[in-house]
């Protein structure tokens, strides 16, 4: 028989079997005790004394050995077994004590309801037909022995009915408690596919999402939020010793929320975020939703744009500007040739000539942003490369110039474009070169290549032991055209930094330990594709 006949399965189908093992056992523990103290025969009418103790004992044993052996009701057979047995059971007490004025037949009634619980359909039904048809036959029975009993037919008969009753209510309400079950798992199945769907999209925003309690205990943050804060886990954590910077936005915002937080950076090298704080309502408890904004690529487009409406500009009138340039700087080199000219005047005409220099190169550089090409990325053995370049430039500097290599570990790859590599690395050394020859007798520079152990990706120090650069001016070395010396243009660092994003590296500033500057190039994976 199959086992879709069964009504109730899982935990709460082994609860009601368990209930139904129950009730037959304190029906035989109770028609046992009533036979071992002879109250049988004063408290029922009996027809058959020896059989109703007999059936007694076997009832209980017969359970007892059923309660042992069957715990679940795992299949149809077995239960369907159980069920007609206890019937059978029944009725043979029924007979034995004398039919209706027993009461067995209303603990016939409670066995059919509790095994069509179980039990769905005919399979369900035929429990009751044998509980009817039993006590019916057996009444009859009963009746050719004792004529008395014949007055019993209309009570046999409703006990009869009731079976059915009982069977096919029972049932029904079964049946629709299994589709309020079945379809209250669909909804919180629907809810929890619905919950995960909402997880996934939060810790898949490139917005960081945090919500904090009025203490600032963080109730939830996604992984943006913990990667654009350098974070781990923030999940029941204070804020406050986490980012204190987070914290004093917060603190300004419940002062007055009409105005919009100030920008923050909790990393030196770290991006521009633009926190958003919206209160929240929830069973009483005020929380504070906090979006966390990355502007550094806004900001970086606002300076593209700017640049290349810079670039055209100078582009548009690069002519006209070096025709008279030109003209400036060849009359002062004309000047400086003249015999007649004396110290002071000398002096003049180099100022002109050195000033007419730079104006040139500041258009060059101008010129070399707006006609920037795209990046070519290819597989670089850093190792190989960094070995070459040293080379190349020990070759040609002079000896006032020292150019330091330390590599660790064997093959160190990357993909950037080798033209452009060269490009930031010769700017990087020659201005390390320049300001440690501005405190020493020789200008050094170090070049420090390792993998990264957090990250594991190639990184390349560019160390001098110059003077550094002052706290007050870390946030502008990387802006266009800011210089803190005379013949500087302001463009090198900048271009270093555009040239490394463009091959997705990353150019940062780091203060070194003992005085001294370090450049440091965070190179992308080999695996990465630009």
């Amino acid at each position: 028989m199959p086992n879709s006949a069964l009504a109730v399965r899982g935990p709460q189908g082994h609860r009601i079997f368990r209930l139904y093992h129950l009730y037959r056992l304190v029906i035989g523990v109770v028609l046992v005790l009533l036979v071992s103290a002879n109250l049988d025969s004063e408290l029922l009418e009996l027809a058959h004394v020896p059989l109703f103790r007999g059936a007694s004992w076997v009832y209980l044993t017969l359970n007892i050995l059923v309660a042992l052996t069957l715990h679940t009701p795992n299949r149809l057979l077995p239960v369907f077994a159980v069920a007609l047995g206890d019937v059978m059971l029944l009725s043979a007490l029924f007979y034995a004590g004398g039919g209706t004025p027993s009461g067995i037949g209303n603990l016939l009634i409670v066995s059919v309801a509790i095994s069509n619980i179980l039990l769905r359909g005919r399979f369900g039904v035929l429990i009751a037909a044998a509980a009817a048809i039993g006590m019916i036959y057996l009444t009859f029975y009963l009746s050719l022995r004792h004529p008395q009993v014949s007055a019993q037919y209309v009570q046999v008969g409703a006990l009869g009915a009731l079976c059915f009753a009982a069977a096919l209510f029972v049932q029904g309400v079964t049946r629709r408690l299994q589709a309020s079950e079945s379809l209250a798992e669909q909804r919180a199945a629907d809810v929890a596919d619905l919950e995960t769907l909402n997880n996934l999209i939060l810790q898949r925003m490139r917005t960081g999402i945090l919500v904090v309690d009025e203490q600032r205990r963080v109730l939830l943050a996604n992984q943006s939020a913990l990667g654009l804060l350098d974070q781990q886990n923030l999940a029941g954590k204070i804020l406050d010793p986490h980012c204190t910077e987070l914290v004093k936005r917060l603190q300004h915002w419940h002062e007055n929320s009409s105005m919009r937080p100030a920008s923050l950076q909790t990393l030196d090298d770290g991006p521009t975020l633009q926190p958003s704080f919206i209160p929240l309502q929830r069973g009483g408890q005020r929380h504070i939703l906090i979006l966390l904004d990355d502007i550094s690529q806004i900001a970086q487009q606002a300076q593209q744009l700017k640049l290349v409406a810079l670039g055209r500009l100078t582009a548009g009138i690069a002519h006209e500007i070096r025709n008279p340039l030109g003209a400036i700087s060849h009359a002062a080199q004309l000047l400086q040739e003249s015999e007649d000219l004396q110290g002071p005047d000398l002096r003049l005409a180099q100022i002109i000539q050195d000033h007419s220099r730079r104006m040139n190169l500041i258009i060059e550089n101008v010129l070399q942003l707006s006609r920037r090409r795209q990046a070519e990325p290819q597989l670089l053995d850093l190792k190989y490369w960094l070995h070459r370049f040293a080379a190349e430039f020990r070759s040609t500097a002079p000896a006032s110039k020292v150019l330091h290599l330390a590599i660790e570990g064997s093959s160190i790859q990357t993909r950037m474009d080798p033209n452009q590599l060269n490009q930031v690395i010769t700017n990087l050394v020659q201005n390390g070169l320049r300001h440690s020859a501005k405190l020493n007798p020789q200008g050094q520079v170090w070049l420090k290549l390792f993998r990264d152990p957090r990250s594991d990706l190639p990184v390349l120090e560019v160390l001098d032991d110059g003077e550094g650069v002052p706290a007050d001016q870390l946030h502008h070395i990387f802006e266009p055209f800011y210089t803190t010396e005379n013949k500087g243009t302001g463009l090198g660092l900048y271009i270093s930094r555009e040239l490394c994003e463009s091959n997705q590296a990353h150019l940062h500033y780091q203060s070194r330990e003992g005085g001294g500057a370090c450049f440091r190039i965070t190179f992308a994976h080999p695996r990465k594709m630009s």
